[in-house]
């Protein structure tokens, strides 16, 4: 197929971009200014829009580029509307009919609800608390809108919590880790900052779900939702302690304020029976993500502290 990634910049859609490629399609990766893409994807510039989709003319579309930072979401929501949703309006708008369009969503549109506790499912209602989720949500209903007015092929994947060597540090695990590795290094004290470890949230290697999008482009249904997790949850101090583990370093545990989230879900994980019905399941387990995030994250102190000597 002749595909199109935009944020291919970013974390997910690297992976992405990479595994197309090895799968023998034609790939365009699009990003920011800098970020060693394709080509250059402003959302917020129409031209540049169209300039990417002329380059890839693309059979399928996997849109990941958004504002994913729940923080800053929530520090600069006028910011995220303009961008996950006019952005996306605008890229669907510039789409010819019958394009096949994976929109990559989020689990944080359920929300909190009487639904925790128990599997996320598909068809649960939508609750979006926050603006990154409710920019999510309205750009669900964009690309449903999209395929009834401008004859565009939809699928929807609601993504869970995914880690994997290479994820932005002011993610919880691979914060984690990065703390761990610089204090393996000897660059950092032994004392690292969490935020709330009780919580229960559903992990997937980012190579899972890169193979989930991948699979939902080729066999899932248009006009569909289908989550992308594991389907099991596991406690943030389960993957803190597997760290701590695999640094083999004698480190304090501090709880820091800042890193708390009002509102916070006790217990968050997806029922992922949907996609695996499409022949989907995941291959990386946990604990070869933790060990592979936290030996990319001590290669990274280890080359800063050199080069700082």
């Amino acid at each position: 197929m002749r595909a199109l990634v935009t944020g291919a910049g970013g974390f997910a859609g690297g992976y992405l971009v990479r595994h197309l490629r090895e799968q023998g399609h034609d790939v365009v990766g699009a990003g920011r200014a800098g970020d060693r893409c394709d080509v250059v994807l402003d959302l917020n510039d129409e031209e540049s829009i169209r300039a990417a989709i002329e380059a890839a003319r693309p059979e399928v579309v996997f849109h990941l580029a958004a504002q994913t930072f729940l923080p800053q979401a929530a520090q600069r929501p006028i910011e995220t509307y303009e961008t996950n949703i006019i952005g996306t309006a605008k890229l669907l708008g510039a789409l010819e009919r019958g394009t096949r369009l994976l929109f990559t969503s989020s689990a944080q549109v359920y929300g909190a609800g009487p639904q925790d506790r128990r599997a996320l499912r598909e068809d649960d209602p939508l609750r979006p608390s926050e603006p990154y989720a409710a920019s999510k949500a309205c750009g669900e209903h964009l690309c449903m809108v999209a395929r009834h007015t401008h004859g565009l092929d939809c699928v929807i994947a609601r993504a869970f919590n995914h880690i994997g060597p290479g994820q932005d540090i002011r993610f919880a695990i691979a914060s984690f880790a990065n703390q761990l590795a610089r204090i393996a290094a000897g660059v950092q004290s032994p004392r690292i900052d969490v935020g709330n470890l009780e919580a229960e949230r559903d992990f997937l290697d980012v190579r899972d779900v890169v193979r989930a999008y991948a699979v939902l482009a080729e066999r899932g249904k248009g006009g569909e939702v289908y989550n992308v997790c594991s389907g099991h949850p596991r406690k943030i101090k389960e993957l803190l302690r597997g760290l701590i583990v695999q640094a083999g370093v004698a480190v304090e545990v501090r709880e820091d304020a800042a890193r708390m989230r009002q509102g916070d879900i006790p217990t968050f994980y997806g029922d992922n029976s949907k996609l695996r019905a499409l022949g989907w399941e995941p291959r990386i387990a946990l604990e070869q993500s933790l060990r592979e995030v936290y030996e990319y994250a001590l290669s990274s102190a280890k080359t800063s502290a050199g080069a700082s000597r």
